[in-house]
């Protein structure tokens, strides 16, 4: 087992949250909600409604869970190309095949999802608790207190399963998304880095990284709109009946273009978020090494 790229992988995905939060909770609310026609509207009744705070809100969780399921990503990734390049070559240091890199981060971002599904969806129904939930009546208030009393509220009033509502489609998304990431970035440092063996400099590794979140997301978008709406649906009124449904009203309802709703700012987000992300990874596992 390669520790170490979990431990690098925790680090990484706490300080990519910190962040891309702000834009994320902008991506969500742009996706779920009609009320809003673009990212610049919602930014500005965010300000005026809920002030900054409001591009936070939910973060406690996600900045625990994602650490762990980072982890679980790059920890998978890592020991899993291992074992193929072994498979393959019969020697540990040999260089990895472009196929065993996707098949390797396919089974990180499925890994990960039995993780994150639980924080996914309390951080998603936490970004959209605005103030029009509330209603009429100026002294109501929300449903949700905080990231723990949301947990609890799900599992209470859906089930334990109501944690996992819209897995199918995180699992979908994550597993496509994540063997592109790893893919463009491994690709990409060969690119730039011909005939160097070993470790990339470090423009190389942030640019990398940073193209390597956009081309995910790229992947990632059409179901991670159906997983948001999926997770909200019953927040209120029901209206979709699962998976195909969704899928299949919000196209008839909105047309083809609904499933690449908030691709521009996933994009614009994933190149600084993923940039910290590698870079923090690389300078965790440089550090580990040197001190081993």
């Amino acid at each position: 087992m390669h520790l170490a790229d979990f431990i690098a992988g925790s680090v990484g995905g706490a300080f990519g949250v910190a962040v891309g939060y702000p834009l994320d909770t902008v991506k969500v609310r742009i996706q779920t909600q009609t009320k809003f026609s673009g990212v610049l509207q919602c930014v500005r009744a965010t300000c005026r409604t809920e002030g900054v705070s409001g591009f936070y809100k939910g973060m406690a969780m996600p900045l625990t869970t994602v650490s762990i399921g980072s982890s679980v990503l790059f920890g998978t990734y890592r020991n899993i190309l291992h074992s193929l390049r072994q498979l393959r070559h019969k020697a540990p240091d040999s260089p990895s095949a472009k196929l065993d890199i996707f098949l390797a981060g396919l089974a990180g971002g499925v890994a990960q999802v039995l993780v994150m599904s639980p924080a996914d969806i309390v951080k998603v129904r936490l970004q959209c608790q605005m103030e029009s939930y509330q209603g009429s009546d100026p002294r109501a208030t929300f449903k949700y207190r905080g990231a723990v009393h949301c947990l609890f509220t799900i599992a209470r009033e859906e089930g334990i399963l109501g944690l996992y509502k819209g897995a199918g489609a995180l699992a979908l998304r994550d597993g496509p998304s994540f063997a592109t990431y790893f893919l463009v970035y491994n690709t990409v440092c060969d690119w730039l880095s011909p005939g160097k063996q070993g470790q990339a400099e470090w423009k190389v590794v942030l640019f990398a990284g940073g193209l390597s979140g956009m081309c995910g997301w790229c992947v990632g978008t059409p179901m991670d709109v159906i997983k948001a709406r999926l997770q909200l649906d019953g927040v209120g009124r029901r209206r979709y009946r699962g998976f195909v449904h969704c899928v299949a009203e919000s196209v008839r309802t909105e047309g083809p273009a609904v499933l690449f709703k908030g691709l521009g700012l996933n994009c614009v987000r994933a190149f600084p978020v993923n940039m910290s992300v590698f870079a923090t990874y690389e300078l965790v596992i440089r550090c580990l090494q040197t001190a081993s």
